[in-house]
């Protein structure tokens, strides 16, 4: 079965950086989509940064220039580099793998807050 495992959320302070795994298994990770998304309470789910099998990234335009999401087929995994965080993006950040199929993991909370 397919899992998306991700890791690296907690707490940080503004202005500092976190960085954010997602382990994939049970797909052929190199030709998915991969994506990160976050959902702060009481709001939609949003796309935070998606980068494709060829290594194409898009950032949505509250993280471009703080943000870094990159890839490594390798070992199945998607990161989210995350720096000069606001408390903005507290929420939580969920892992997306997308082709043919559309997979979400657990989520993983990250708070920005002094």
């Amino acid at each position: 079965q397919v899992q998306l495992v991700e890791s690296g959320g907690g707490l940080v302070q503004p202005g500092g950086s976190l960085r954010l795994s997602c382990a994939a298994s049970g797909i052929s990770f190199g030709i998915y989509v991969m994506g990160w998304y976050r959902q702060a309470p009481g709001k939609q789910r949003e796309l935070v940064a998606r980068i494709t099998s060829g290594g194409d990234t898009h950032y949505a335009d509250y993280v471009k220039g703080r943000f870094t999401i990159s890839r490594e087929n390798a070992k199945n995994t998607v990161y989210l580099q995350m720096n000069s965080v606001k408390p903005e993006d507290t929420a939580v950040y969920y892992c997306n793998a997308w082709w043919a199929s559309d997979y979400w993991g657990q989520g993983t909370q990250v708070t920005v807050s002094s």
